[in-house]
């Protein structure tokens, strides 16, 4: 679909050369088929005023009125009575050089991890929120600030962190950032300033993420393998690390939580390695079957540094992030957040803390725990009926769970048989910093997906998951 520009006259940029000999006309001519040809302009957009263009090109009004007809005539643009000049529905892009369609391939259903309802936004509270913040907003408020973020929403972030993570939360050492991924880098660059020659990551987990930020801070990224019972802090202790990336509450992917002994020991790795914690605390706010286990930072606050979002609370696409941060290191890192960018966005800040003062956060999170646990509960129901022979782990929180394929399956077929049929599917392989397919598992993300979407995804791939003999390795 073409833009629909809201201007009564939207601006185009096309030059013509007065040492051309061609002759103006002609120079018009050639610059808007070429425009329409290579895609500058899409079929259905709206061109200029001939008065508009007459200006902005320096030529006469009565030159474009030509040029206007020619192309009309030629079949490129198309005008009716009371309306713009448009592209005509003729004129298109060859098909070498066409847009892929943003909307891509349909799926009955797609089980793609870490994405939360984005159809639950509760876009109503947020609006509420920002205009409420807005409102209040002091003159001052719109210049620079402070780079660890608003102090208001620290504030905000402090106590509901200290309520419900558990954690020490002071609001001097919250940094406000955009989003994990730039906590994670502006942590490594800090880190990596103050010695640190390696960080250590969970194996499965996020290698991908993790190494890239690693080498962006000249770390090297370090594979440790998990367990039933969380990270392995023996195998930990046996490398250089002097840092280490964890997701204690709910281990990404694999659902487990850091055992209590198992906290113990990595706390008391960091203190003799003289290294730091890295908590991603991404999964926290979703708990269905267990108790909610706390944040790390707070057992520890001088060895963790405890990274979170509204990426899985809220939308990723709010980038707004929060970093508790050591006191040794808040310094630093505030300091690596003003070169970075000078600071996250002052309004959808003010619009957070709004939310989570007014108790509509709190609202918004019952809801969605309500809605995940229904959809965990129907994915259960219909691996039970078309996949009965498969084991599914990690489901007491978050929305995603593991699906553990017979072991004669062959992960990567199983996933391209699954595409055929209009469903995505996604291996446990991409998680491991070996790529291995082997054991063979699933990651099947509902968090955005409806429970009928489970049901009818599930019933399509049911007999794949079985594994027949045709997709065994």
């Amino acid at each position: 679909m073409p833009p629909q520009w809201s201007s009564s006259s939207p601006e185009l940029l096309l030059s013509v050369d007065r040492s051309d000999r061609r002759p103006l006309r002609a120079q018009l001519e050639h610059a808007l088929r070429d425009a329409i040809r290579t895609g500058r302009l899409q079929v259905g957009e709206r061109l200029p005023s001939s008065r508009e263009l007459a200006r902005t090109a320096e030529v006469s009004r009565g030159l474009v009125q030509e040029c206007y007809a020619q192309l009309q005539a030629e079949g490129y643009l198309v005008t009716r009575p009371g309306s713009a000049t448009r592209v005509a529905a003729g004129a298109a892009a060859p098909a070498g050089t066409a847009r892929p369609d943003p909307g891509g391939e349909r799926l009955l259903a797609d089980f793609c991890w870490g994405v939360p309802d984005l159809r639950s936004f509760p876009l109503q509270d947020w609006l509420w929120a920002t205009r409420e913040a807005a409102r209040a907003m002091p003159p001052a408020a719109f210049g620079y600030g402070d780079p660890r973020g608003s102090a208001e929403l620290r504030e905000v972030l402090a106590g509901y962190l200290r309520r419900v993570r558990a954690a020490a939360a002071d609001p001097e050492r919250i940094v406000v950032c955009n989003g994990y991924a730039q906590g994670l880098g502006l942590t490594l660059r800090v880190l990596a300033d103050g010695g640190v020659r390696a960080v250590a990551f969970e194996d499965p987990g996020s290698p991908a993420t993790v190494g890239a930020a690693a080498a962006a801070a000249g770390l090297r990224a370090v594979p440790v393998p998990v367990d039933a019972h969380g990270l392995d802090v023996a195998a930990l202790a046996r490398t250089d690390a002097r840092a280490v990336v964890v997701t204690p509450a709910h281990q990404w992917p694999t659902g487990v939580a850091l055992a209590p002994e198992r906290r113990l020991a990595l706390l008391a790795w960091a203190r003799e390695r003289d290294g730091f914690v890295i908590e991603d605390d991404y999964d926290a706010e979703h708990r269905y079957d267990r108790e909610p286990v706390g944040a790390l930072q707070g057992l520890a606050p001088d060895r963790v540094v405890s990274l979170g979002t509204v990426s899985k609370s809220l939308a990723p696409a709010l980038r707004i992030g929060w970093m508790l941060c050591p006191p040794g290191l808040t310094d630093a890192v505030t300091a690596q957040k003003h070169l970075s960018d000078r600071g996250t966005p002052t309004l959808e800040q003010l619009a957070l803390a709004r939310l989570m003062e007014s108790g509509r956060f709190d609202r918004h999170l019952r809801r969605m725990r309500a809605t995940y646990a229904a959809r965990r509960d129907a994915l259960l129901e219909a691996l039970a009926e078309h996949a009965p022979g498969v084991r599914v782990t990690g489901l007491a929180a978050g929305f995603h769970a593991v699906a553990h394929l017979p072991e004669e399956a062959d992960e990567q077929r199983v996933v391209r048989a699954a595409r055929a049929r209009s469903v995505g599917l996604h291996g446990m392989s991409a998680c491991r910093a070996s790529r291995d397919a082997r054991p063979p598992q699933l990651v099947l993300g509902f968090g955005n997906v409806g429970i009928r979407a489970v049901r009818a995804g599930i019933a399509a791939v049911g007999d794949l998951l079985a594994a027949p003999s045709s997709l065994a390795r």
